[in-house]
């Protein structure tokens, strides 16, 4: 691994954002960063202080008075070399997510698939910024509506996806004309500082500020203080939906903007109609998939009585068959939890589970030693459940999966809906009457339906997002990059007199 760290130059003591090219030097505690792949150290990385904080508002603010004199497409130009840089780095960026954060290294890989996917897109979109253009009820006039950069974007990401959010956001800024400062998760901050080297090299050959991008490495303190600032114009928000609900707090009392993709409870319906055969794979990487520690996790399954002890079996005998262990070894299925906390969690919640009436049908076992001397790795775990359990209404970042069955549609419905977030669904039927049920009005309340395949996987050129608890934000594709702009609408007036809208006659 540390030659890997070695090419993107940070292997030297790094201070708060970087090694010591940058321009300023973090002042903060010095926090040492563990893989939980083994446990071994990666490196130490000293937080911010305020004042460091503020050094990085002002290098981003005078970035974006140059920025944002750029034409789109020339915007779009700096991010589609950006993408090139990250098809040169794919491998080694890849491995060191897998490594630092802990998923399976065909998903690191596509971590950065991901982020490559989501500047093309920006490329494209750098040329389709529209805006509308109405007719005036006023003779000789023009009406028109154009877009503005914001400012500064605000970015908090969190630790299970290290660098792709953070692309969803920065790429779609950038190419509307913000500047972008980036709080990656303290857990994970090695992948965020490689993403601003490789992103260096990008502005650097183009005679560009570094200031464009900026990572700002700190804890609670730091998101904090982004929230509160005034000179911040959007905060986009991943994580917890507690911490959602302070940034939205007090980013709502300063009046700013904010995007918040927090927690997910997503579930999947299987119907009478639904091919099991297809249903189980998407279940079962839908639930163990980064060790259940998606924001799309499957974390329930509501299943038709007369599917539901066939398909239970075919679970059980399907995790049998996973292979738990170091995720950079690529016969592996499932690699570790992200730290120690996330492994009491998991502990805990199988303990509530079961004392709330549940029935562990597989799992609830915490490996250690040998190959597991890290003491992150479970062992995923499918608990009999009841809808209405108090734990069941609750999101924990375990490859926990509850199943529950149901008699009718508009039940199974009733308790997919019960819970307090909604980003992802699913449902497998081969019924168009079940499916489109379940996508129309009356049937899922998430952000996020889908028939056929699982809760997790989304791809970049749809919004993505959720309603209720999950914050109601929307990134990445279709238009989502309005969050990023401000509109203006404009009347022009060509003709020799001044006529007032309404018919309104004021004559001196």
């Amino acid at each position: 691994m540390m030659d890997i760290l070695k090419k993107f130059g940070l292997t030297a003591p790094h201070h708060g954002v970087s090694t010591g090219r940058q321009s300023w030097l973090g002042s903060g505690e010095n926090n040492q960063i563990t893989s939980p792949v083994d446990g071994a150290a990666i490196g130490e990385v000293n937080s911010a202080s305020e004042e460091d904080f503020e050094k990085v508002m002002q290098k981003a603010q005078h970035a974006f008075e140059a920025w944002r004199l750029r034409p789109a497409p020339q915007r779009g130009e700096i991010v589609r070399q950006f993408g090139e840089e990250l098809r040169k780095h794919k491998e080694d960026l890849g491995t060191l997510v897998s490594y630092e954060m802990g998923k399976s290294l065909q998903e690191g890989w596509g971590e950065v698939q991901e982020m490559i996917d989501i500047c093309d897109f920006a490329v494209g979109l750098s040329r389709q910024l529209y805006g509308l253009q109405m007719h005036s009820e006023r003779p000789g006039h023009r009406m028109m509506e154009q877009w503005h950069p914001l400012g500064v974007v605000g970015i908090i990401s969190a630790f299970n996806f290290p660098v792709a959010v953070w692309a969803w956001n920065s790429a779609i800024a950038w190419i509307c004309g913000n500047v972008c400062v980036w709080k990656p998760s303290e857990k994970t901050p090695f992948t965020a500082l490689a993403c601003q080297e490789i992103f260096k090299t990008v502005l650097k050959n183009n005679d560009l500020p570094e200031g464009i991008s900026n990572v700002i490495v700190g804890g609670r303190d730091i998101g904090q203080q982004m929230a509160a600032h005034r000179k911040i114009a959007l905060v986009s928000a991943t994580g917890s939906t507690r911490m959602g609900k302070s940034v939205a707090e007090t980013v709502a009392r300063r009046l700013g903007k904010s995007i918040l993709e927090l927690g997910g409870n997503n579930a999947i319906i299987v119907t009478r109609n639904a091919d099991l055969n297809h249903a189980v794979p998407a279940i079962v990487f839908g639930a163990v998939g980064t060790a259940g520690q998606r924001c799309t996790t499957t974390r329930r399954l509501i299943i038709h009585q007369a599917q539901y002890n066939a398909l239970v079996e075919k679970l059980v005998n399907a995790y049998g068959q996973l292979r738990i262990g170091d995720p950079l070894d690529q016969n592996n299925h499932v690699g570790p939890l992200i730290d120690q906390k996330a492994v009491a969690a998991y502990r805990t919640t199988i303990q509530k589970a079961v004392e709330e009436g549940g029935k562990i049908l597989y799992g609830n076992e915490v490996l250690s030693g040998g190959h597991y001397s890290s003491g992150c790795y479970v062992r995923p775990t499918i608990i009999a459940a009841n809808a209405d359990m108090e734990i069941v209404q609750l999101e924990t970042f375990a490859p926990i999966l509850y199943v529950m069955s149901y008699g009718e549609l508009s039940e199974a419905i009733e308790m997919h809906n019960s819970v307090p977030q909604g980003l992802s669904s699913a449902i497998f039927s081969l019924n168009i009457r079940e499916a489109e049920t379940f996508l129309s009005h009356a049937g899922s309340d998430c952000g996020i339906a889908n028939v056929n395949i699982g809760t997790s996987g989304a791809e970049i050129g749809g919004a993505f997002g959720g309603e209720k608890e999950t914050g109601g934000g929307r990134e990445s594709g279709s238009d989502a990059w309005k969050a990023y702009m401000r509109r203006q609408t404009c009347t022009i007036n060509y003709s020799d007199q001044l006529p007032l809208a309404q018919g309104i006659k004021f004559d001196l």
